[in-house]
């Protein structure tokens, strides 16, 4: 028999999938990982059984719950589905699905609507940190149409504001997971941050690359792609992350000086090949490596003295503004960090129940 699970397809940023209430999933974590596979139709390159794009951008899934801890409103769990693996990660945090979390959860009851914004405090299960959404909610609901446009997104939509707070050390406990600005790895420099999600810092040019090229130029190069992964992987131990073959943390991003007006010039890998546009996690830890005097990323950032904690972020897509918090350098001289925060747009796209074998929620032996 086929099993319906309540959900909502929503988009997030530039992200998009099913926002389920956790309540509605089985609580065992291995049955509830062959759950999502079916929801989404993984393993399957084309998920055509399934709610998945064939696209890791749309191959994602929230769930969420009303939070018992204090000052918390809503928690929420991402997990990254892969395509064709039986893989269901949920080590990341993703900002752009968190932009669809304080919607849903306001229009099924977790959360009062206030007038004519409504903030909620979301506790990330990902990564054991706090982010204050605030949401547009005249006249007590949820508003999703407005003027701002975000890069990779058509259209335009009321705008979600994101502060991520206390965001450093997300999966590792240390801004500086390897207690320095800069490593060499395979003769090339790197720099390891956390903020919001793990990030090994490259500069595009040490690779042979301007840092300006399109996905689909970056995707192409295979023998560029490995070598990424072998610095990825040897990062990873440096950062005390362990072994993180098969897993999509931390992320590897490539810098360039910036080419149209922003800060800075960044293009994504997910890992394993290049985001359209770029994460929002991502972004923050882009801005955050910005701060930190000495990392590559503060090397090639070009300041805007005239909004001191912007950081313009150029993707493949366009561009994505951050604005950076700092209260002040710890005795290491490392920035302290209040918030870091980003407009970010969401839309359900349709309501209703997925279908999912019986076979999938049988009771793990």
């Amino acid at each position: 028999m086929l099993i319906p699970i309540p959900c909502v397809v929503m988009r997030g940023g530039t992200s998009k999938g099913p926002f389920f209430l956790i309540d509605d999933l089985p609580h065992d974590e291995a049955t509830r990982n062959r759950v999502l596979l079916a929801a989404m139709g993984s393993p399957d390159r084309r998920q055509i059984d399934g709610l998945g794009g064939g696209d890791s951008l749309t191959s994602k899934v929230v769930m969420v719950s009303k939070s018992a801890r204090p000052d918390i409103d809503v928690e929420y769990l991402f997990a990254q589905v892969s395509i064709d693996s039986e893989t269901v990660d949920t080590s990341p945090n993703c900002g752009n699905m968190l932009a669809g979390v304080a919607p849903f959860a306001i229009e099924h009851g977790l959360v009062a609507a206030a007038m004519p914004t409504t903030r909620v405090r979301v506790f990330n299960r990902n990564t054991g940190k706090v982010v204050e959404a605030v949401v547009q909610t005249p006249g007590g609901k949820v508003n999703y149409e407005g003027d701002v446009h975000i890069d990779g997104v058509p259209g335009s939509g009321a705008p979600i504001l994101l502060n991520f707070l206390d965001a450093a050390g997300a999966k590792t406990g240390r801004l500086l997971p390897t207690g320095r600005v800069q490593d060499v790895i395979d003769g090339v420099p790197v720099s390891c941050v956390d903020f919001s999600s793990p990030i090994v810092f490259i500069a595009a040019a040490s690779l042979g690359k301007s840092g300006y090229e399109s996905k689909a130029q970056l995707d192409e190069d295979s023998a560029m792609l490995a070598r990424l992964e072998a610095i990825r992987l040897q990062a990873a131990q440096r950062m005390g992350m362990g072994d993180v073959r098969g897993k999509v943390l931390p992320k590897v991003v490539l810098l360039a000086k910036p080419a149209h007006g922003g800060q800075i010039s960044s293009r994504y890998f997910v890992p394993w090949n290049c985001h359209a546009a770029h994460a929002v996690t991502g972004a923050l830890c882009v801005a955050a490596a910005c701060s930190i005097p000495g990392t590559i990323a503060a090397e090639l950032v070009q300041p805007d003295a005239a909004q001191p904690g912007l950081i313009g972020i150029e993707h493949p897509s366009g561009r994505l503004d951050t604005r950076v918090q700092i209260d002040g350098r710890d005795g290491d001289g490392l920035p302290l960090i209040r918030s870091a925060g980003v407009v970010r747009t969401a839309k359900p796209i349709v309501s209703g129940v997925v279908y999912v074998p019986g076979s999938a929620w049988e009771a793990t032996a």
